[in-house]
């Protein structure tokens, strides 16, 4: 199988499909918030899934730190995330939502309250699911925060967060940032990502 190459915005790419399809971009990994201008919508999903691209979707918090993972959070993030995904989206049976977490928790903070939030998000999940719609849970982040989601069967996939370590069960893997020229002249600042050659990732597209 092939490596797939993706990008990561936090801004709405439907302008830019065309032109990042043609740079060999064959993913794009976009947020699921309550910000409204960072958020995926069902006409940009529509344009990615045109141009041939592939798509991925992250419920990010922005400057989350220790304090902010509970399962009380969990909860309230994956039934907004899976709102999403089902009635904005129309997101496919069997994709994935990854969840970040965007610190360097240690082994305490991954056991406590890290493990607490992604038993919320599980359950909101599990709540929310109709016979025709379920979702996968991903985790974004440090290779030892992946491994001890998927161990503890809180998550199915995993994106590493950092390309420098190596963990072999990662389905995505999160690569240094690029400036790719688009229409007009234009250019964009995006994240980069890679896609494990022989593992699924929750990667979908819409009719």
């Amino acid at each position: 199988m092939t490596v797939l190459t993706g990008v990561k915005a936090p801004f709405e790419l439907t302008q830019y499909a065309i032109a990042i399809k043609q740079q060999g971009i064959d993913f794009a990994i976009r947020h699921y918030t309550h910000q409204a201008g960072k958020s995926l919508s069902l006409a940009e999903a529509r344009a990615l899934t045109d141009a041939g691209i592939q798509i991925g979707a992250v419920w990010e918090t922005p400057d989350a730190h220790l304090s902010y993972f509970s399962r009380a959070q969990g909860c309230a993030d994956g039934a907004a995330a899976f709102l999403m995904a089902q009635s904005v989206i129309t997101q496919p049976s069997g994709s994935a939502v990854y969840f970040a977490v965007n610190f360097d928790a240690d082994t305490a903070e991954i056991a406590g309250p890290v493990t607490r939030y992604f038993e919320g998000v599980n359950q909101a999940f599990q709540a929310a699911s109709a016979a025709e719609r379920q979702y996968q849970v991903g985790v974004y982040g440090s290779a030892a925060c992946c491994a001890a989601m998927v161990a503890g069967g809180l998550a199915t996939l995993s994106w590493l967060a950092d390309e420098t370590v190596d963990y072999a069960g990662y389905s995505l893997k999160q690569l240094d940032g690029a400036t790719l020229p688009v229409d007009d002249g234009q250019r964009i600042s995006v994240g980069m990502a890679s896609k494990h050659a022989e593992r699924p990732a929750g990667l979908f597209r819409v009719l």
